[in-house]
């Protein structure tokens, strides 16, 4: 029977919740800090914001200063930095975004078109890295100072020292000018999706690697992998049956660290291949000085790092019950 505590629920419900009310407060502090920086940083950009805004509405070629005079008057530029941003408090208290200043749409419209490509392209690029990384880390862990051991040294080391807009440039020039295999940008078919999904998966895929190598090394040399091997379970089966939930353990644990080259990544990655996601959506609201859309997106890719820290944490739970514990 479960214990249960004087106000009837059971210490694990407890633990639950107060996670759970941990990640809540952790989206809210996330939500009005990243919308707060935004809103200065993009308030203390050089040149006029009015007239950003009117280039993105009508176009550099069409812009005028009257034009420019107009915008400011109808969006109010002129008042106090602190009033509009307490304005965004309030709609932001009332789970209202605001409404773009060059689109004029909401901005929750803008944001609900470009999340779903972001969230194609991250889910694909993480399952190309988990495919990878772990799979070679494991392999290499078997044999330390071995051949494949050294060479996804190496290669990890060179990955990770390319940023991911000269190694999605280097993709390119592989894939779609040499070989003519891929497309080098745009989202009209699957293969679009292909490069920078790979430009992201890559860099992640070399840290997962050493990350995982480490972690079967360590259970290598563990007494109970050498016990299960003296019961006479060949290789094969002590590491399904002892070997691949204890590696999995700490590199499940590393996502949430990746995460955050994730989140950083798509925006980059998104604006190289012309990807239609919440990325590419946030540069250009910054050229364009559009600050509801520049706060929007900061904060669903800020909640969306929450959101993923919290499945991660769900995951190490699940595969170690020490965790849960």
């Amino acid at each position: 029977m479960e214990l249960r505590t004087d106000s009837g629920f059971s210490p694990a419900w407890r633990g639950i919740g107060a996670a759970l009310a941990q990640r809540l407060l952790q989206a809210a502090l996330v939500a009005l800090l990243v919308g707060t920086l935004c809103f200065f940083m993009t308030r203390m950009l050089p040149g006029d914001m009015a007239y950003r805004i009117a280039a993105g509405r009508y176009g550099y070629d069409m812009v005028t200063s009257a034009a420019a005079e107009a915008v400011r008057i109808e969006l109010g530029l002129d008042r106090p930095w602190l009033a509009a941003l307490g304005d965004w408090w309030a709609r932001l208290l009332q789970f209202d975004l605001g409404v773009s200043q060059v689109t004029a749409q909401p901005v929750t419209v803008e944001i609900a078109r470009q999340l779903g490509p972001t969230v194609k392209l991250s889910l694909l690029a993480m399952f190309f890295s988990l495919l990878v990384g772990p799979t070679l880390g494991v392999l290499a862990g078997l044999k330390p100072g071995g051949l494949l051991d050294r060479f996804t040294l190496g290669v990890s080391v060179v990955l990770r020292a390319l940023p991911s807009f000269l190694l999605g440039l280097v993709l390119v020039l592989v894939f779609s000018v040499k070989l003519g295999v891929l497309p080098a940008a745009g989202h009209d078919d699957h293969g679009s999706m292909v490069l920078p999904a790979l430009t992201l998966a890559l860099g992640m895929a070399a840290v997962s690697c050493r990350v995982a190598r480490d972690a079967m090394v360590q259970v290598r040399g563990s007494a109970y992998f050498a016990f299960a091997l003296t019961k006479g379970l060949t290789m094969r089966q002590a590491l399904l049956r002892h070997g691949l939930r204890n590696v999995a353990a700490p590199t499940v644990a590393y996502l949430g660290v990746q995460l955050v080259y994730l989140v950083e990544g798509v925006v980059l990655v998104e604006t190289i291949f012309a990807w239609p996601g919440i990325g590419h959506a946030l540069v250009h609201a910054i050229f364009s000085r559009d600050v509801p859309m520049i706060q929007g997106t900061a904060l669903v890719l800020g909640l969306m790092f929450v959101l993923f820290n919290a499945l991660v944490d769900t995951a190490c739970a699940i595969i170690d019950p020490r965790r849960r514990a």
